[in-house]
């Protein structure tokens, strides 16, 4: 079974790298999904439109298998890919590093840039606080009223975390479950007359 956990920062952490005039600033994001990527690229855009370059790198999954690299306008390999292999040597997902450059005039070359990009980088993950988090499968539980007690039995021994309820004659709560619980918690909830689980998501 794949890791139902995964490292990723907690909040927007910002470093800075200065090398032969260029300034190269850095903004390392949280994020959920590519939708949400592209709004916080396109708000760095407009807030430093006069920057050269706005170079990035995310990650995305507890399985990393969603990424991608992109050096907006410098050498082929020079700026993405420094930036996601400090995200990969930092062992992080769910996360987005942008890194704004701004020219001095001097050229740094091809190693003179791979450095700036990944030193860079590094100094905004230094600075940002890293957490462990789970993948969480969302399940409404719908049930009667009458086995009310039945259902919170349950939860009350197994813990998941309760998001939302709503109890009329018949009733639903709406629970997160780490995956790697949901089968035993899912199967013991099925047992129990009129229970009907239904997952809602995953995140």
């Amino acid at each position: 079974m794949e890791s139902d956990s995964y490292k990723t920062i907690k909040n927007i952490s910002e470093g800075i790298y200065k090398e032969k005039g260029s300034k190269f600033i850095t903004y390392a994001y949280p994020v959920t999904c590519e939708e949400d990527i592209k709004i916080k690229i396109d708000k760095l855009k407009k807030e430093y439109y006069d920057a050269r370059h706005h170079c990035y790198a995310y990650m995305l999954g507890a399985d990393k298998k969603t990424f991608r690299a992109n050096d907006d306008g410098e050498p082929s390999s020079t700026a993405g890919k420094p930036i996601l292999g400090q995200i990969l040597s930092s062992d992080l997902t769910n996360i987005l590093i942008v890194v704004v450059r701004y020219f001095g005039g001097t050229k740094l070359g091809v190693g003179g840039l791979i450095q700036a990009y990944k030193t860079a980088a590094h100094d905004a993950i230094l600075n940002a606080e890293i957490i462990d988090k789970t993948v969480n499968d969302i399940y409404d539980i719908h049930f009667d009223y009458l086995v009310m007690n039945d259902v919170m039995r349950i939860i009350k021994e197994e813990e998941p975390l309760q998001i939302d309820q709503d109890f009329n004659l018949t009733c639903r709560i709406t629970l997160s479950i780490r995956q790697s619980d949901v089968e035993k918690i899912i199967k013991r909830f099925s047992k129990i007359d009129s229970v009907k689980s239904e997952h809602v998501r995953t995140e």
